[in-house]
């Protein structure tokens, strides 16, 4: 029978021989490995019987059972709408960058002066958010929108010293997942998370920040100026998650006071990937920079005087002493980041213009059909998603949403709100 123990994962994988192994534990000691284990680990947690496990596949077998499940997926139009998005990788993208090893192997640069490529493309990102968001400052990404979320409630719990509330006021038409983070992140930091409907944040008067999204999770697109300027008023700061592509048409935050900007850049060519990861972008003002959460590319000068690239600031606990850390996840998705940099390279502006246009003009195409077709279309505004009330037709609602940037067909992707869209109801 033939011999596959050349083939075996672990042959080519565990870097030690069993001479090897043998030798580093007569060093220190032992005559074997296993009496090296057997003195090192305490017998309460020792296993009476080995695992019952299945024989060690090779790793051609391991590759062709992980295909069997893959191909058990069913790909299909995306109907989840809520920050995920379809979208079309650019060929060139995919090929050299997403697919290179040479890129997606390498975590942020701790070394610029051998990263000056990757820092260039990074510093690219931070200039594409600045472009859009229409804030002074951005950084290198962080996890996912979600916690971009949490981490400026937080910034604006650190920053706000003209307010002793300790109250954080949300949204109703935020992201269902963004409510809930902010939710669990605040209780142990005894925020108080208060839930409101979107029109009613002019009216807020006891919070240290506010936090809406624009374009609304069901589609609403509402001009944050007048609520922006009342909670300055007020003291209090403003804090807006949006959508890249639709900033491409849309007035940008900064141009209406926000005091910080963030949301997910996955649309930008990154692949929904059955739910992530995504990079988040985050922009703030210049004066919260010492809190920015994150990494924060910048430019300097080498040692002979030539422009080059750094990491100007970084605030992750891992890396300055905890007491003056910003926070304590994992504050970057460089891979991601560059690929939606990339991503906006490749189009320019006035290609990102032109897919958001296109996207809007879908949307309101199937807005106007669905109007002839005898929906009811609840919201009068939108960018990429419109609701619609089927109760008369089919006692359910849904909300309709046209994720699919610069995709080839002209219908847009529907989404069901369970059970009826959560429209502006909260009490102002």
């Amino acid at each position: 029978m033939f011999d596959d123990t050349k083939n075996r994962f672990q042959n080519r994988h565990i870097g030690t021989t069993a001479a090897q192994q043998a030798e580093m534990a007569t060093s220190v000691g032992f005559q074997n490995v296993d009496e090296l284990i057997a003195t090192a680990v305490p017998d309460n947690i020792k296993l009476e019987q080995p695992l019952e496990l299945p024989s060690a596949l090779t790793e051609n077998e391991a590759l062709l059972k992980l295909r069997a499940y893959a191909d058990q997926n069913k790909v299909v139009r995306s109907c989840i709408g809520m920050g995920y998005y379809d979208t079309i990788t650019p060929p060139v993208l995919l090929r050299n960058v997403f697919e290179n090893p040479g890129w997606y192997t390498a975590y942020t640069p701790y070394q610029p002066e051998t990263s000056q490529g990757r820092l260039e493309t990074l510093l690219t990102y931070q200039q594409m958010v600045i472009d859009l968001t229409g804030m002074p400052l951005a950084n290198a990404s962080l996890l996912d929108e979600a916690t971009a979320a949490a981490e400026a409630m937080t910034l604006m719990h650190r920053m706000n010293r003209k307010s002793k509330s300790s109250t954080f006021v949300v949204t109703s038409d935020c992201h269902p997942q963004t409510i809930s983070l902010i939710q669990t992140r605040a209780e142990p930091l005894n925020i108080t998370v208060e839930i409101v409907a979107p029109e009613c944040t002019a009216d807020v008067d006891n919070a240290f920040g506010v936090l809406a999204q624009y374009p609304g999770t069901l589609g609403d697109v509402r001009d944050l100026s007048q609520a922006i300027s009342s909670c300055h008023e007020k003291n209090i700061l403003f804090g807006v998650a949006t959508d890249l592509l639709a900033l491409t048409v849309l007035k940008s935050p900064g141009a209406m006071g926000a005091d910080v900007v963030l949301g997910s850049s996955q649309r930008f060519g990154v692949p929904m990937g059955y739910g992530g990861p995504h990079a988040a972008f985050f922009a703030t003002r210049e004066e919260f920079k010492r809190s920015l959460p994150g990494r924060v590319i910048g430019v300097s000068i080498d040692s002979k005087g030539r422009q080059a690239l750094r990491m100007a600031m970084q605030t992750r606990e891992q890396h300055i002493r905890r007491e003056k850390a910003t926070s304590n996840i994992c504050t970057a998705q460089a891979l991601l980041a560059i690929m939606a940099g990339l991503y906006a390279m490749h189009h320019g502006p006035d290609g990102l213009r032109a897919i958001g246009e296109r996207v809007h003009a879908m949307t309101s195409s199937l807005a106007a059909s669905l109007r002839g077709g005898g929906f009811t279309v609840l919201n009068d505004t939108w960018f990429d998603t419109s609701t619609e009330s089927t109760d008369e037709m089919y006692g359910a609602s849904k909300s309709v949403d046209d994720g699919s940037a610069y995709t080839t067909t002209t219908s847009a992707s529907s989404r069901r709100s369970s059970p009826t869209p959560k429209r502006a109801s909260a009490a102002c």
